[in-house]
């Protein structure tokens, strides 16, 4: 079954009191399955966080053998697709790794206008409920890009087609508002109202800028035009060494050149890459 299942280490034990039954073979291919499908290496360590999120869907479909479950997985996209959304992690803020939207404000927005550039191609790659894509249009039309340039787009891509709901709706609660600084919020987010309190939407004028759909990044990529740039941030974590270093460089294909590419505070492209030159703050240009 793969690289993943490769590994040394012994599953914890299982509680024969444990409401579900999900035993080693069902693990085995819990992360034959998702390292397949979506290139996640689940480590062995990874059975109690596996089980607890799987409880729920048996739970939900009132099954009491993972077995059971498999067969609907293995039969139906649609059960398919929820079984991934379980076991794919998705936590952010806004402004997560502000060093990433500074450099954005302070060198590529001036650059581009020195260079002339009518049309912005932004790619979040990862973008989960939309925190990302939206702190970079904040970005962006807090230096005054949406009228300096012709065309200012960006499209937002997640495997999770649950938190692209969310994202596209755009609509979070108030607990989120201090993580966005102060000189972000006029103009960009709007204050819920009447069954909307205790909550904030990102503006009509930020969301015409975005395109929210659903990819996996080891599947096909059906963009044609080259991004200017493009952030993958800590979701690169979740793949082994070949993985990564298959998507480094699809990513080199689809940037321009000179393109900029924006990765998490826990990632590298590797000391020994040729087709990328680091910046600095997990900034790398496309060589």
């Amino acid at each position: 079954m793969g690289r993943v299942l490769s590994q040394t280490q012994e599953l914890p034990m299982m509680d024969a009191n444990q409401e579900f039954e999900i035993t080693r073979k069902d693990f085995k291919f819990i992360q034959w399955f998702i390292h397949k499908n979506v290139g996640i290496h689940l480590t062995d360590q990874k059975y109690a966080m596996v089980y607890g999120r799987l409880s729920r869907k048996l739970r939900e479909k009132g099954l009491g053998r993972f077995v059971e479950y498999r067969e609907l997985i293995e039969q139906s996209e649609q059960d398919k697709v929820e079984f991934i959304n379980a076991l794919t992690t998705n936590k952010t803020s806004f402004f997560r790794e502000q060093h990433h939207f500074d450099y954005l404000e302070s060198t590529l927005i001036p650059q581009w206008k020195a260079q002339g550039r009518t049309d912005i191609r932004i790619w979040s790659a990862g973008c989960s409920t939309g925190e990302e894509p939206y702190s970079y249009l904040a970005s962006l039309s807090k230096q005054g890009a949406f009228d300096d340039f012709e065309r200012v787009s960006l499209l937002a891509t997640d495997l999770d087609t649950n938190v692209l709901a969310h994202a596209k709706a755009g609509v979070y609660d108030d607990e989120s508002l201090p993580s966005i600084p102060k000189p972000y919020l006029k103009h960009n987010f709007v204050k819920g109202k009447g069954t909307f309190e205790g909550k904030f939407k990102c503006s009509k004028a930020l969301q015409e800028h975005v395109t929210f759909n659903q990819l996996n990044l080891l599947g096909e990529w059906p963009m044609r035009k080259p991004f200017d740039l493009i952030s993958c941030r800590n979701v690169m974590i979740y793949f082994d060494k070949e993985t990564q270093q298959r998507l480094l460089s699809r990513f080199h294909h689809q940037l321009v050149e000179g393109g900029t590419l924006f990765i998490g505070h826990s990632e590298s492209v590797g000391s020994d890459c040729q087709i990328f030159r680091h910046l600095g703050n997990t900034i790398y240009l496309k060589q």
